[in-house]
């Protein structure tokens, strides 16, 4: 059996604020257009955002991933949209000489980010950044790291909690980080322990 490993909500909400001062001083007052992935980063980018000091417009992008045929071969392809129904691209033109930052829960191989900053830059912004909740480095297949991490974690197991769902869709709203083969029962283990404990 896999060990469980936490984040506290305490550690995380340390991290969070830490992560908003060190943005909030990199934009030196400056308005910062901060482009939240969604539907996983949700939680994060909300306390991020409370976090930052300086104006903030935030815009919301949804992956939609689909299967596509080029040349006779089939292959997998992501397509970014805001939620307003516009395409990234013509977001990206509205980000000239902005200062931006791309937030999301998870960075693992970086392909998806790192797509996502390409169309961004496209619009030619003054600087563009990404921050990311939870940092998986091992499993990079591109040459991408975050401007700002809030943890840097192992690649094999999965995470729930903090806006992140286990496989059956829950544990989003559980206010810590859970990872291993039980993070999907988590919650029914507290429950059982409480229970125990209340007997003794």
């Amino acid at each position: 059996m896999a060990k469980v490993t936490r984040v506290s909500a305490v550690q995380i909400a340390k991290r969070v604020k830490a992560l908003g001062r060190q943005i909030s001083k990199d934009a030196r007052g400056r308005r910062l257009d901060i482009v939240v992935t969604m539907d996983r980063s949700f939680m994060f980018a909300a306390d991020l955002i409370r976090a930052i000091e300086s104006p903030v417009v935030v815009h919301f992008v949804g992956a939609d991933v689909r299967d596509v045929e080029l040349g006779g071969k089939k292959r997998r392809e992501v397509f970014f949209g805001s939620r307003a129904g516009t395409t990234t691209s013509k977001e990206s033109s509205e980000l000239k000489g902005r200062d931006v930052v791309l937030v999301d829960s998870i960075l693992d191989s970086g392909v998806t980010q790192d797509f996502l900053l390409r169309r961004l830059g496209e619009g030619k912004p003054r600087s563009l950044r990404l921050a990311v909740l939870l940092d998986k480095t091992s499993r990079r297949r591109v040459a991408l790291e975050p401007d700002y991490f809030g943890f840097r974690i192992a690649s094999n197991v999965l995470w729930t909690g903090y806006g992140l769902a286990a496989s059956n869709g829950t544990g989003r709203n559980r206010g810590y980080l859970v990872a291993g083969s039980s993070a999907n029962d988590t919650g029914k283990s507290a429950t059982s322990k409480q229970k125990k404990n209340a007997r003794r």
